[in-house]
Formats: structure tokens, C-alpha cells, sequence
């Protein structure tokens, strides 16, 4: 599989490689090129700028915006193309020393623009894809080429030859030198590209490099499955719910990670044995009678996640709203009367709601646009203190999040990348009866409709016989509140209606 045809490939690849290296040796000359880095470990601000600066804010927003449309869900930890603005525009001279590096960077991507679609990919020819969005409503799925396989500490890209990168969110200048010294120590081959993960950053270079064996084995393994196959097939699938729980949540400080089921509690126990062997003794199998979901009170949890109301501890509450274009919250104090004024109420049960939204954003999985009504305040110290602590809430989100401040009408807005499909798509479907409004017409409503649409068949005149099917109380409706009608139309147009 190739993206391009293949007459082309070997003149392609010697040109990409030839300006690569030159890219490769300004970036080194470079001092300080941590500094370009966003702040708050990942968590992206975009502040309303002022009228001298709409030209760079726009622009910095659009890139954001498309670096987000193809990230997937591994390399959204990775260190983003430097060609793509983040917010480096207006940094005075930071932006002329990159400008020549960038420029070789954006003329070897052009490279790439010579070709239509149909020059690339031609009927009945075989691709190896990755899927990076799953199908969604009448969206279909996005796939790519470039594939990216996630590990513990790592994310491997075989067939990118970005070489070795940093996680952006790992924003010390001391722990990324470190880092880079333990990635140029691997010996990537040049087709061949490399992530460290955030959970990477206080690992040692013997961890970082199992991991990558590990990767470099999958890879190999997934090679040789698509050699052997015949399109379409299924090559490789994302690890199973323990695997993936064990390998993207799973920290030192987690002290049990309990697994009712035999199988699944071998499973768990081999996965960590390959990814951290000390920690094997960890794995427990949970024996006792009643389910584990029930004993840690898990069931609850989920159950609680399909209602729009989350009560908070102090007695306000959250009611959370999906829709089609974003996804409303609302904050209400409720019974919350402990502190001495509006104010200081305001501000403490927005503080608490900040902590309790980050949290449903991640069990709910909700992304897209979402926005945020907190409870309006009056000092801007206290509206401070709640973007601040939404900011601190969803640092340790895995999906990427920009935000943006509380306005004069005291919403906040932000955004979440989308990592997969969301727990309420995927386990419900929309209500028969009201369409996935929540609303349904009154039966006097309804019956009234019900007479227009009776009247408006027997004056085409297309039968003598008329049945109308509705609701119950819609037909209760009509035969208790409306007979007369219903004769007055059988009389006029000779016809015969059953209800």
C-alpha cells in the first residue's frame, strides 16, 4: 500500500528526505524549542483577543481546529507537526527563527499536493487503513494511512517518518531533553515514527523500550496478517475493554486492579506481566458471592449516567443536555444555603460543579462543543478562581480540550476531542413516539389533526372506507369530544370512518 503511484514513489521519497534533513538540522540549531509548547499541561485557552490581534487569533483557531479533525485518539498526546500554528504567532522573534524550518517543512508537505485522488487511488487497488472516526448519525467513519498504534508509554507510527517526538503536554524543559535523549537512543528507522505518551514521563529508558519491542512486535505481526489476507478483512482491533483499561488508566498509585472472572482475571494478569512484570501481584481475582459492580457501587454509577440531573454534594445540581449542535450544562444552587451571601453560595457551588463536570465529561464521553451556564457571580476574582479550577478538572482528561473564559453572560464555552462513540449513542435509540424531542402533542392536539387529516382523504374522494389508527387518548379524544364532527364527514363525503 502506497499513497502515491508508483513511478513516482522513489524520486518522491529521495526529494521528502533530502528536505527533511535539512529541517532536521535548523530544529537542532534551535535553543529553547520547548518554549513554543502550550501551558496548563494540555488544557488550551483561547482567550478573546483585542482588535489588533482578530487577524492571529482566527488563524491560530483554524489550525487548532484541523489539527483536531485528524488527530486520533493516540496521537492526540503526541507532539503535534510544528508547521501548524498553536498560538506561536505575535511571540516577536521566535516566530522569524522557525520561519525557515517551517518553510521547508510546508514545501515538503506541498509535495504531496501534486496528485488528485484519482492518481492515488484507483478502483479495486488494496489499502491497509486505520479507522480515526468511528461512523457517526449520517456521518461516515474517517480513515487514514497513517497508522498509529498506541502502547503504555509510547505511540508507534510505522509507516510516518516523523522520527522520535514528545507528548505536548509534558511541558518541562528537563524531562523533554531526557526524553529526546531516550528516543534518539532507540535507533528508529527513518520510515518509522515515535510518540512518548504523558504516561511516559517518569518512566526509565528499560520501560520506554519495552514498550516500543512491544509495539514493534504488534506492528510486525499486523505486517505479516496483511500479507496473508484478502481485502476486505479485519487485520488488527483495538485491545479489549481490561486491556485498554490496564494500558491507558492503570498508574502506580492504583494499588488494586480487581477482575471478577477467571478469564479475565488471566488475561489482565499476562497483559500486566508483558507491560510492568513488578506490578503482576497487584491483579487480584474477586471471589465473593455478590457481583462486583454492586459491592463498589458501581451500578449506581452507571445507571446514573442516562439522567440529565447530577446532584451535587452541597445540594445544587447539574442538568445536562445533549443536542444535535452542542452539549448544554446548567448549574443550579438548589438547597445550597450554607455560606453567608449570593455571592460566596455562587461561587462555592460553581467551584464544586467545575470539579463534577470535568468528571461527566469523561465518564459520559461527551465531545464536541459544550457549554457551560455557571451561576453568575460579581467579583472577577471569584470568576477567576472557577475557570481556573475548570482548567485544574480537566487536566487529566486523555482527549484534547480547548476552553475559553466565562463570558459577561456567564457561560463558559470549550471544546473536547472525540475519542470514540459516546455512552448514550451507543447504548440507546431514539424514543418511536417522540422522535428524540421529548415531547409528544396533547390529545386534543392530536385528535384535531387526526379530524383535518380524516376530512382531507375523504374529499380525494379515493375510498369509501376511512380507518384512522392513533394513541389512545387521542382516540378517546375523538369518539367522546368530537362524534358529531366525525358524522358531519361521513354524511358529507359518503363515506364510513372506523376509529
Amino acid at each position: 500500500y502506497y499513497q502515491i503511484p508508483k513511478e513516482d514513489r522513489e524520486a518522491l521519497l529521495r526529494e521528502e528526505a533530502e528536505h527533511a534533513a535539512e529541517e532536521a538540522a535548523l530544529r537542532a540549531e534551535e535553543d529553547g524549542d520547548e518554549d513554543h509548547l502550550d501551558g496548563d499541561e494540555g488544557v488550551e485557552v483561547l482567550e478573546r483577543p483585542l482588535d489588533d490581534e482578530d487577524e492571529h487569533y482566527h488563524d491560530d483557531a483554524d489550525a487548532d481546529d484541523a489539527s483536531d479533525e485528524d488527530a486520533g485518539e493516540e496521537v492526540s498526546e503526541g507532539e503535534e507537526p510544528r508547521g501548524r500554528g498553536r498560538g506561536r504567532k505575535g511571540r516577536g522573534g521566535r516566530r522569524d527563527n522557525e520561519s525557515a524550518a517551517d518553510e521547508l517543512r510546508n514545501k515538503r508537505l506541498n509535495l504531496r499536493r501534486r496528485y488528485k485522488i484519482q492518481d492515488v487511488i484507483r478502483r479495486r487497488q488494496v489499502l491497509l487503513v486505520q479507522v480515526v472516526k468511528e461512523e457517526r448519525g449520517n456521518k461516515g467513519a474517517a480513515l487514514t494511512t497513517y497508522l498509529s498504534l498506541a502502547g503504555r508509554y509510547c505511540v508507534l507510527m510505522p509507516n510516518t517518518s516523523h522520527g522520535g517526538g514528545i507528548s505536548r503536554k509534558i511541558s518541562n524543559a528537563a524531562d523533554r531533553k531526557r526524553l529526546k535523549v531516550i528516543m534518539a537512543e532507540l535507533n528508529l528507522p527513518r520510515t518509522m515514527g515515535c510518540i512518548v505518551r504523558t504516561a511516559g514521563l517518569q518512566r526509565t529508558k528499560t520501560e520506554i523500550k519495552r514498550d516500543f519491542d512491544y509495539l514493534a512486535r504488534l506492528w510486525d505481526e499486523i505486517r505479516e496478517n496483511t500479507l496473508g489476507s484478502s481485502a476486505p478483512a479485519l487485520i488488527y482491533g483495538d485491545s479489549d475493554l481490561i486491556k485498554r483499561a490496564i494500558r491507558d488508566i492503570y498508574n502506580r498509585d492504583i494499588d488494586q486492579v480487581i477482575v471478577e472472572g477467571e478469564e479475565g482475571y488471566r488475561q489482565a494478569r499476562q497483559f500486566m506481566k508483558l507491560l510492568m512484570p513488578s506490578h503482576a501481584k497487584k491483579v487480584e481475582l474477586y471471589s465473593d458471592a455478590v457481583p462486583l459492580f454492586q459491592r463498589f457501587g458501581v451500578e449506581d454509577q452507571l445507571a446514573a449516567m442516562y439522567q440529565p440531573l447530577v446532584q451535587l454534594k452541597s445540594g445544587g445540581y447539574l442538568v445536562i443536555n445533549p443536542t444535535e449542535a452542542l452539549v448544554s450544562i446548567d448549574i443550579n444552587s438548589g438547597r445550597s444555603t450554607r455560606e453567608h451571601n449570593i455571592e460566596q453560595t455562587a461561587t462555592a457551588t460553581n467551584l464544586e460543579a467545575a470539579h463534577e463536570i470535568a468528571r461527566q465529561l469523561r465518564l459520559r464521553d461527551m465531545a464536541g462543543l459544550v457549554v457551560i451556564d455557571f451561576i453568575d457571580m460579581e467579583n472577577n476574582s471569584n470568576i477567576r478562581k472557577v475557570e481556573k479550577a475548570m482548567k485544574e478538572a480537566l487536566k487529566n482528561d486523555r482527549a484534547r480540550i480547548q476552553v475559553g473564559r466565562i463570558s459577561s453572560f456567564g457561560l463558559f464555552e470549550m471544546s473536547r476531542q472525540r475519542l470514540r462513540t459516546g455512552v448514550l449513542e451507543a447504548s440507546t435509540r431514539q424514543c418511536p413516539h417522540c422522535e428524540g424531542t421529548g415531547l409528544i402533542r396533547t390529545a386534543s392536539s392530536a385528535g384535531l389533526s387526526a379530524l383535518r387529516m380524516l376530512e382531507d382523504e375523504a374529499a380525494r374522494g379515493r375510498g369509501s372506507r376511512l380507518m384512522l389508527r392513533a394513541s389512545q387518548e387521542a382516540t378517546l379524544y375523538v369518539l367522546n369530544r368530537k362524534r358529531a364532527e366525525l358524522a358531519e364527514i361521513e354524511d358529507r363525503y359518503g363515506v364510513v370512518i372506523e376509529v
